[in-house]
């Protein structure tokens, strides 16, 4: 039996598959006029030795922090949500708000958007942690941008890994 959907969602899942295209087809802004979180998480084996890698930038693109942490052995999409709460637990620190969070990973994004549930209860409770830091940040965007435009934090993952 299927779960009713929650009041202000799409209707069908056409609908759901025509707004997720749209967002996906919408560039993401090259400058902008929020703090922005550029976070990567990656593992060698999947399960496999794991680390995040998160940027804090300025509006202006000053940097703010950069930092890359290994985690021992975990998936890749858990070292995707490792590296966006370290990254929210700085931003938070440093007195951000309105940030702006770029992820190269279309998965987390679509589950951070509401797009898509979680089906593994360990990356489910990671959302949920995910969605009450943001909330003590402030008002967070999620934005989904290719590999290649993340790649400062994808450099620092790579180099703790040792890649």
């Amino acid at each position: 039996m299927r779960r009713p959907r929650r009041p202000g969602r799409a209707n069908s899942d056409a609908e759901r598959r025509r707004l997720a295209q749209a967002h996906r087809e919408r560039p993401p802004a090259k400058g902008s006029k929020r703090p922005v979180l550029w976070c990567d998480g990656g593992s060698r084996g999947n399960p496999g030795p794991s680390a995040y890698g998160y940027v804090i930038e300025a509006p202006g693109g000053e940097l703010l922090a950069e930092i890359a942490e290994r985690l021992g052995v975990a998936t890749a999409t858990t070292a995707e949500y490792r590296g966006l709460l370290a990254g929210l637990a700085r931003a938070k620190e440093l007195g951000l708000s309105r940030l702006e969070v770029r992820m190269d990973s279309q998965l987390a994004v679509a589950q951070l958007n509401g797009e898509r549930e979680p089906r593994n209860p360990a990356i489910r409770a990671l959302l949920e942690q995910a969605h009450e830091l943001a909330a003590s940040v402030g008002p967070v965007r999620y934005r989904w941008v290719p590999r290649d435009e993340n790649g400062r934090a994808n450099r620092l993952v790579a180099d703790a890994l040792g890649l």
